[in-house]
């Protein structure tokens, strides 16, 4: 490595001694936010790869860049039962996130004061890498992912992600105002800190940069100026270099984190109605091609957050919406572990006995661009999920059983009828995740 990138190397562990992020308080715990917890799980990734529910128990995990161990932590919690292995380029950082988890009484886990480039001195191999807003930092992104493939597991998940050379237009301009000013020539402090808000605070209102980047109540966060304004090795790329990133390094894409949110069609009035040209050539374009245009189109996302693991790895299956009515008696059904929470199910209970309908996606809206919401009589047929994985059949039994008690005027139902409205339940909520379903 040239004198250069080992220069912005220690200027970045340096930045990141004096300011460790995330700056979150020790106490504070994420076992509520089911959201965080569901993109930080394997089983969901491990699920939208193969269509099969994962046991964590027994699994090594890594968080590449674990800074002050919030993210490990909710790895942790995530994934019952798994070792977590955290690497920080910053010591400061790595002694925070130990003092992290003994305090939240993880004992499974470990943290070095490592590069990732130097992965495979650790000797270990791990089920699933969570490498959350550092890849961007790296002077060779590529070789970054070379040494997390080197320790994957052959069926292992990466999750990381780099900033959009778009979506991240106006920070970059802002960095590059106070790369001239000198203010990132070392490792910025609170000195420089000052400095940024004086002057962004002193342009007009309806100056463009401020207009686009700055928020004055944010703004008082000093991790938020560090880790936008002054984030010193930043930088962003387009989708096209992502997925050449993962060439070189012999990677497959699996899909977006958020893979509901880069659905290039719904950029459209009418996605039946498109004009004849894209019509004929946007159903023939490769994902990466349809990613590359969302992002020209409207860069709404600051980050490329994705999954990727060894190439031809996935595991052959059929979507469930293509099984066949021989196939459904099969089916066993998981309620995701990230809902199966007694908060959860009293909400639900709650909303069957008030006879309203039951919000699901409230609790992760992340898969989602509207509200998902159940009504609540036949979301009552879902209570069984809570004790554990059921079969679709016994779910129909359920759900007759409900309507054999519902209102006497009611007509009865057919045991064919009960079937087809608990299949289209299921799949439904399938599409987002919130229920497994395996054969």
């Amino acid at each position: 490595m040239d004198s250069e990138n080992l220069e912005l190397i220690e200027n970045i562990r340096q930045q990141f001694d004096n300011t460790p992020f995330p700056r979150i308080p020790l106490e504070e715990s994420p076992k509520d936010n089911s959201e965080l917890l569901y993109l930080h799980n394997l089983v969901t990734a491990y699920y939208f790869r193969n269509r099969k529910v994962i046991n964590t128990e027994g699994k090594v995990i890594l968080d590449a860049g674990c800074g002050t161990g919030y993210k490990s932590l909710v790895l942790a919690l995530a994934n019952p039962g798994a070792k977590i292995v955290g690497i920080d380029l910053s010591e400061e950082s790595v002694k925070l996130a130990e003092q992290r988890l003994q305090y939240h009484g993880v004992a499974n886990a470990e943290f070095y004061a490592l590069k990732i480039e130097e992965l495979p001195s650790l000797g270990l191999q791990f089920d699933c890498i969570n490498a959350d807003e550092v890849l961007y930092l790296l002077p060779d992104a590529v070789a970054g992912l070379q040494a997390m493939k080197s320790v994957l597991a052959p069926d292992g998940i990466i999750r990381t992600n780099l900033h959009s050379a778009n979506g991240r237009a106006g920070v970059f301009r802002a960095q590059a105002v106070f790369k001239a000013m000198g203010l990132m020539d070392g490792s910025p402090g609170e000195l420089e800190i000052e400095i940024v808000r004086e002057t962004m605070e002193a342009l007009e209102d309806g100056v463009g940069l401020k207009a686009f980047t700055w928020n004055s109540d944010r703004a008082q966060n000093e991790s938020w100026i560090m880790s936008n304004y002054l984030l010193v090795g930043d930088k962003g790329c387009s989708i096209p270099e992502v997925f050449a990133m993962l060439r070189a390094a012999d990677l497959e894409f699996i899909n977006m984190v958020a893979w509901r949110r880069w659905e290039l069609m719904d950029l459209f009035k009418d996605a039946g109605d498109l004009p004849p040209f894209l019509a004929m050539s946007l159903p023939e374009a490769s994902v990466e091609e349809r990613l590359h245009l969302f992002d020209l189109l409207h860069p709404l996302h600051r980050l490329f957050d994705f999954w990727c693991g060894n190439p031809n790895r996935t595991q052959d299956f059929v979507p469930v919406a293509e099984w066949t009515e021989a196939q459904w008696p099969e089916a066993r059904v998981h309620l995701h572990p990230q809902l199966r929470t007694s908060q959860i199910r009293e909400d639900l209970t709650n909303c069957i006995d008030s006879q309203t309908a039951f919000e699901i996606s409230r609790y992760i809206i992340v898969p989602t661009l509207a509200p998902v919401a159940i009504e609540s009589a036949i979301a009552a047929c879902l209570l069984p999920l809570w004790e554990g994985p059921q079969s679709a059949v016994s779910l129909v039994q359920q759900w007759l059983q409900i309507r054999s008690q519902m209102a006497v005027n009611q007509e009865p139902v057919s045991q064919q009828k009960a079937f087809e409205e608990v299949k289209e339940l299921l799949i439904g909520l399938e599409v987002f995740l919130y229920v497994l379903l395996e054969r």
